[in-house]
């Protein structure tokens, strides 16, 4: 059973407080609701709508966003509201009619290169996936429809989807200049079809049950807890605009060495050593001195 989690996160509107659910919840679209008769395709809506302080319901790919009377403060409630929606999500409650989610909307998609000249990066206008996902064949892409039907393309050679992208790796045969725009708009019409990226509950994949552990960021030493902060913020912003992702996975406090895995389009890629060497390897070096001896880079 995939059980539902749910999270509370402040915005700028002090009014108006956010519900983050670990799963997507409307195939990536969106509705917008004042009152409870236009919440009528929405059953959810409709229940938030019975909590007397709610004056706006806003329903998105994995969150819920409540606009609130100024008869109550955020603070007081949003714990128990939170819990509702867990409770209710859990118990199988439907969020929006079927016939509402399977709408058409329009998507756009357009295709960006990459440093790596086997990936191109395809960017959608929608939010895609809550956490990343490498597939390097049919086999494992079991739990992404979207990553099985790609490989149906004989010139696929791995699928990596994050947040609003897909990274995909090619193989020699073709170029793509001739498979780019197939490529583009199948994915376009998938994504405006509102079929599944990824089954109901996929975690994140990884070949290597070393980069699952390190997502327990609290169970790290402080160094690695450096490290992966460094990473986060000046690395990975960078590396995801490439349409890849670096995941750091150990730190040898003797050796003084860092394991990374590299992903997407950064997996494999030409520049990739010399990126390694030159900017993260220098950077950890300058920014936790007589801590870091070395990078090493692992392929995804």
């Amino acid at each position: 059973m995939n059980v539902f989690k749910v999270s509370v996160q402040e915005t700028s509107n002090n009014a108006i407080v956010k519900f983050e659910i670990n799963q997507i919840i409307t195939k990536h679209q969106s509705f917008e609701f004042n009152n409870i008769d236009e919440a009528k395709a929405s059953p959810l809506g409709q229940q938030l709508f019975y909590l007397p302080f709610v004056k706006k319901v806003y329903i998105s790919w994995n969150f819920i966003a409540l606009e609130r009377y100024d008869i109550v403060e955020w603070k007081d409630v949003q714990d128990e509201v939170a819990e509702q929606i867990e409770a209710y999500l859990n118990d199988g409650g439907l969020v929006v009619e079927e016939s509402e989610i399977t709408k058409k909307t329009p998507v756009t998609v357009y295709a960006e290169s990459t440093p790596n000249p086997a990936v191109i990066k395809f960017v959608a206008n929608k939010k895609l996936v809550t956490s990343l996902f490498e597939f390097t064949s049919i086999d494992e892409a079991k739990i992404s429809p979207m990553a099985t039907e790609l490989f149906h393309f004989p010139f696929v050679k791995s699928v990596f989807i994050d947040e609003n992208y897909v990274s995909i790796t090619k193989y020699d045969v073709a170029d793509w200049q001739e498979i780019t725009m197939e490529l583009r708009e199948f994915i376009r019409g998938y994504i405006e079809n509102g079929k599944d990226i990824v089954t109901t509950g996929a975690t994140q994949t990884s070949k290597h049950p070393e980069a699952q552990k390190a997502s327990h960021f609290e169970s790290l030493d402080d160094t690695s807890k450096e490290i992966v902060n460094i990473l986060d913020e000046y690395v990975k912003p960078a590396v995801a605009s490439d349409g890849g992702n670096i995941q750091f996975i150990f730190y040898d406090t003797e050796s003084k060495k860092v394991s990374v895995m590299l992903q997407g389009a950064c997996s494999g890629c030409p520049s990739s050593t010399y990126t390694l060497k030159s900017g993260i390897e220098n950077m950890l070096k300058e920014m936790l001195p007589g801590k870091v001896a070395m990078v090493e880079a692992i392929n995804g």
